[in-house]
């Protein structure tokens, strides 16, 4: 072999083991920055783990979460961002186990066709072009559930706010504890439940308690309310959108804030920080949130507004614009299947 061949084979192997091992060194460099961001998120976060097990398990879940939030915003190629919140140590399912409701909706599901619905003869052309029920001060800020799944209660709670504010000009925050606590039939408190369930309570009872008279704990607790007493809020009863019509489910967020059911157990839905939300999602409602505007992007895309329950520090500041009148009559994540509001 000639001295230009050894030479040569030489500076081919010294170009592989220097590859080899930047890419080894880049592999610690990220595992290593990646391990910083965890405990800085981990401080932000307050977060505490039993052991070190338990640990590196939440950091590797973390370290794929982060690589998803952060392939998914390179891509580029959808009207919204991802980010890393308090949910980044937590795998989609114990999310969904943890965030959304723990209840199938079913039989509650098909009564949506058969209600009133008052605003029928509203059309569509005479309400606004869009509608913000927080700027007519008909919306309280943003609230935490926390690991208790009593979405149900908070969007039932947000929809009597906002129809007592709209009927007497004063906002008061309403108690979710009460119907987490009190409420019975197919609802189980922290085990998720109905806002049908809600709604028909607190009609029997006379009205709803404050939530300073009772304040939220996010755990299971025994009632403390008796049937006629501490009704700061009151209605007569609900009402379903009909389903499957997002220019009915329109028609009635344009006059009050709504109650809806929607799939919200998506990685994406998980990680929403902003923009418009077109993410994958079906019809396998498993959250409830509430409906308090309407509007159109620059770019003309039509976009519901939602109020959602899981702290400021999700989504936009705990809000998400979810892309309106899409094909798919059932309306994106199932949101005009079964919409329902408080009546007084």
């Amino acid at each position: 072999m000639s001295p230009f061949s050894q030479n040569h084979q030489i500076f081919v192997l010294f170009l592989v083991l220097t590859v080899l091992t930047c890419h080894v060194m880049s592999r610690r460099l990220s595992e290593t920055c990646t391990s910083e961001r965890h405990e800085k998120w981990m401080a932000q976060y307050g977060k505490v783990y039993k052991d070190a097990a338990e640990k590196d398990k939440r950091f590797q879940i973390f370290k794929n979460n982060v690589h998803f939030i952060e392939s998914f915003n390179e891509a580029g190629d959808k009207p919204f961002n991802l980010s890393i919140n308090k949910f980044a140590d937590l795998h989609n399912e114990e999310f969904k186990a943890l965030l959304t409701n723990g209840q199938k909706k079913t039989h509650k599901v098909e009564i949506a066709t058969e209600a009133l619905f008052r605003y029928d003869s509203v059309s569509v052309t005479d309400i606004p072009a869009t509608m913000d029920w927080r700027k007519r001060g008909a919306v309280t800020p943003i609230k935490d559930q926390g690991t208790c799944r009593s979405c149900w209660a908070f969007s039932t709670v947000a929809t009597i706010e906002g129809l007592h504010q709209i009927a007497t000009g004063e906002l008061v925050s309403l108690s979710e504890q009460e119907l987490v606590d009190c409420v019975k039939g197919d609802s189980e408190g922290c085990y998720g439940g109905y806002v049908e369930d809600s709604f028909e309570f607190i009609t029997k009872k006379g009205g709803i308690s404050s939530e300073t008279y009772y304040p939220y704990k996010g755990v299971n607790k025994t009632c403390k309310v008796k049937k006629e007493t501490h009704g700061v809020a009151r209605i007569k009863g609900y009402e379903n959108v009909p389903a499957n019509s997002e220019n009915a489910l329109l028609k009635a967020v344009a006059n009050q804030p709504v109650s809806a059911y929607i799939e919200a157990g998506g990685y994406a839905f998980q990680f929403y920080s902003g923009g418009i939300f077109t993410g994958k999602c079906g019809t396998h409602i498993d959250h409830s949130v509430t409906i308090v505007g309407y509007g159109k992007a620059r770019g003309g895309t039509k976009y519901w507004l939602v109020k959602n329950s899981w702290g400021t520090e999700w989504g936009e500041k705990g809000y998400i614009r979810m892309k309106r009148d899409i094909r798919a009559k059932e309306g994106l994540c199932g949101i005009a299947t079964n919409a329902l509001y408080p009546t007084a």
